[in-house]
């Protein structure tokens, strides 16, 4: 008998997952029209939906106890069952005919360590839904009704990337996003050289405080500039944007420059280039440290112990900041010693554990 059958007395309509996400470089540029490049990782979150003749939704997560909601009612302020709560929300704002439903939820995707756990619960419950009520939703919609849940109902004001990923990215490849067209393509991972993703312990929260004061600097910088978006400027327009009162000028030219090492990373994956690609992501992390200044002592130390380790290409911060993870490029081979060395001595100043580990392709 599943958890599913245990908890609801009869076998789910839908069972359906999606995966975290780590992104490889493009950090706090989706929700400034710009480009990203994330790779999916192998935790995953898994939903099992049953529909119900009335408007209730009775959620479980793991082993936590059973909490129930209204269609129509939905409440923030519930803890992880608001995400539920803003899925239906955002598919009644779209005109979705919704039923009452059940539903468990399994997460293997760590909380709170910049891997998009939360994407990858709402892709996964919106996947199971679309199929357990017969929902028309193609898999970008099916991602935007995702973002807009956590930016408008949670209140975290992300951008599109994690749901993006979590709802099209595949094994084996980074997809290369344009935030502003969403037009977006595969890239093969390099079979030179592997991923692996270390916790730094520090746990962060996008709902609160620096992300979306982040966010708001970067809309106060475009009403200064006169510019719909950051995407809108290129390096020609670091000039004029270093004139704006501090801080804004530097989160201009992190966004900015960021765009640019996405391209040139994408280069380098088609190259086959992974050196190249190491050093674009230590210069992402330098521009996430003291640019946009979203790092923290945790992470940074993660960075500085990676690159003393030979096998290491580069490093950098993955995620919104504030804590969570970091992402290290590592020569095929090597990725599982590297990250296990790494984890320890952090660990032995207080930090790090290894999350994930994305294989070279064989």
């Amino acid at each position: 008998m599943t958890a599913f059958e245990r908890l609801f007395g009869r076998a789910p309509d839908a069972v359906a997952d999606a995966p975290g996400r780590v992104n490889l470089i493009g950090e706090h540029t989706d929700y400034n029209g710009g480009l990203v490049l994330p790779v999916v990782i192998p935790q995953r979150t898994r939903a099992a939906v049953a529909a119900r003749a009335d408007g209730r939704v009775r959620a479980v997560s793991g082993a936590s106890e059973m909490v129930e909601c209204a269609l129509g009612h939905e409440a923030r302020g519930r803890g992880w069952v608001d995400y539920v709560q803003g899925l239906t929300w955002a598919l009644r704002e779209a005109g979705h005919a919704l039923r009452g439903f059940d539903l468990h939820l399994e997460s293997t995707v760590p909380i709170g360590a910049g891997l998009a756990s939360s994407a990858a619960l709402e892709v996964a419950v919106l996947r199971a839904l679309r199929a357990a009520l017969g929902l028309a939703l193609d898999d970008v919609a099916l991602a935007l009704a995702g973002q807009r849940a956590e930016s408008e109902f949670v209140g975290a004001r992300v951008g599109v990337m994690d749901q993006m990923a979590a709802s099209l990215g595949e094994e084996g490849a980074a997809l290369f996003l344009d935030t502003r067209s969403l037009k977006y393509r595969r890239i093969p991972l390099p079979a030179g050289a592997e991923l692996a993703v270390i916790d730094s312990g520090v746990a962060h929260r996008h709902a609160e405080g620096g992300y979306n004061a982040r966010r708001a600097e970067c809309e106060r910088a475009c009403a200064l500039l006169g510019v719909g978006s950051l995407r809108e400027l290129d390096v020609g327009d670091l000039d004029r944007a270093a004139r704006l009162p501090e801080p804004l000028g530097r989160r201009v030219r992190h966004v900015v420059t960021e765009n640019v090492r996405v391209l040139a990373a994408v280069a380098a994956l088609e190259a086959g280039d992974v050196e190249g690609l190491g050093k674009l992501l230590l210069q992402g992390h330098e521009s996430l440290r003291d640019a946009y200044e979203v790092s923290c002592a945790e992470v940074d130390l993660l960075v500085e112990l990676a690159r003393k380790e030979p096998e290491v290409l580069g490093a950098r911060l993955t995620g919104g900041g504030f804590g969570g993870a970091v992402v290290v490029l590592v020569r095929a081979g090597s990725g599982v010693p590297v990250a296990e060395r790494l984890a320890r001595a952090s660990a032995a100043r207080g930090a790090g554990r290894v999350v994930a580990l994305v294989p070279a392709l064989r």
